[in-house]
């Protein structure tokens, strides 16, 4: 396996090869897989990118890592929806804009569902990060899209909101830019105020431009 292909393509090509491992060998559910160093040399990749794919079938729920012990395939019975919907995602070649629309359905949605729920919209942490935009120009754009999912709260969604995240190229890396700051602000202030509407479409300018940033 080449290791100066694209991120993306890299672990959904080592996600592929785990699978295959886990096939070919025979490995049933609680059974130990090979470890990272392991897997890095069979594979020819760096031991960070397996980690990296390990850390994402550990939050679907189809391996689980045992400290000292090592990493095991999961009971998948104890987790057939995930399951389903992992390897869905995880086995088909998907047009990078088809799942950057699928993680924008789910943000939206849960916008929804944090505006309009009065406890929710009031959380403390939306104040929090609102102030940190305005006194430091700047916060880290994951921390402002994960508070909002796992307010939400619906793990199942969380775990696919992540994995789609990585297929989309991690777009909300790195912290803000001064060009986004006012759309941040009124983004978090539209949220917090219940307005609906006005919330997703500062998220959807915000996308917006973080997409025009990756172009």
């Amino acid at each position: 396996m080449s290791a100066e292909k694209p991120a993306t393509k890299m672990f959904i090509q080592i996600v592929r090869e785990l699978r295959g491992i886990i096939q070919d060998e025979e490995i049933p559910p609680g059974g130990k897989i090979p470890s990272e160093r392991v897997l890095a040399e069979r594979l020819n990749v760096g031991r960070s990118s397996i980690r990296e794919a390990l850390r994402s079938l550990e939050l679907l729920g189809l391996i689980e890592t045992r400290r000292g012990g090592g990493t095991f395939v999961a009971d998948f019975n104890n987790h057939q929806l995930v399951e389903v919907l992992a390897m869905f995602i995880l086995q088909e070649e998907k047009d990078i804009r088809n799942v950057q629309a699928a993680r924008m359905i789910i943000e939206r949605d849960a916008i929804r569902i944090v505006a309009e729920d009065e406890v929710l919209r009031n959380l403390p942490v939306w104040e929090s990060l609102l102030t940190n935009v305005i006194m430091n120009g700047k916060i880290e754009r994951e921390d402002v899209m994960r508070e909002i999912m796992i307010a939400s709260q619906n793990r199942l969604v969380l775990k696919i909101w992540i994995l789609l995240k990585q297929y989309s190229n991690e777009p909300y890396k790195n912290q803000s830019t001064a060009e986004e700051q006012p759309i941040i602000k009124m983004f978090l202030s539209e949220l917090m105020l219940g307005h609906t509407q006005k919330a997703i479409v500062a998220f959807e300018e915000w996308a917006a431009l973080l997409h025009k940033g990756r172009e």
